[in-house]
């Protein structure tokens, strides 16, 4: 799988569209989660190409929040990446701001992983070690049933990402919460290289 742009290439451009910390240090988590997933689902040879996809997920969500996913197809297009890398940053938004199905097995853990990420790590910032390193699943699965809890983070989306890649709902949790923990050192440090 070609991505049409190279991980210097892709974040320069990341960090073009997104000023506010929060969203690059979603984009390199999401980044991580996602080469983590294709090493551990058999996908290693597309790893560069799964993390980018994490890594551009949301290019242009900070400056054109109403028209996320068909502005992203226009900056990435423009920045030379390839069709098929287009369609998965645009198949994580099927149902909500893009008529694109996720088909393909990363673009399924993209769809379900990218609300998780954001749930896992709002649950993080509560715990006294602020880290998701000591976190069970089912401490994750009573903030998941909490609707009042970080309440952006879509469960349907959650659930729905489990059920199209036929896996429990603790499954995606903790397979998520593993990738979450292995990269959360590096993420950290290499957010404060780059903000």
């Amino acid at each position: 799988m070609d991505a049409g742009i190279s991980r210097d290439g892709a974040l320069s451009l990341l960090k073009r569209y997104n000023k506010e910390k929060f969203h690059i240090y979603h984009a390199l988590m999401v980044e991580a989660v996602m080469r983590w997933f294709a090493c551990g689902e058999g996908f290693g040879d597309e790893a560069d190409f799964w993390a980018l996809a994490g890594l551009l997920h949301d290019i242009d969500f900070e400056e054109f929040p109403d028209e996320h996913c068909v502005k992203a197809a226009e900056i990435l297009a423009g920045a030379g990446a390839s069709n098929e890398l287009i369609r998965a940053v645009c198949s994580h938004g099927y149902g909500i701001c893009s008529d694109v199905k996720p088909e393909h097995t990363m673009e399924k853990i993209l769809y379900a992983a990218d609300e998780l990420t954001g749930l896992i790590g709002a649950a993080a910032r509560m715990r006294p070690s602020k880290s998701c390193r000591d976190m069970e699943v089912s401490s994750l699965k009573k903030k998941f049933k909490d609707k009042s809890f970080a309440a952006g983070c879509s469960r349907d989306v959650i659930r729905g990402g489990a059920e199209m890649l036929s896996w429990e709902l603790d499954t995606l949790f903790e397979k998520t919460l593993k990738a979450m923990a292995s990269c959360e050192e590096s993420v950290n440090a290499e957010l404060e290289k780059i903000s």
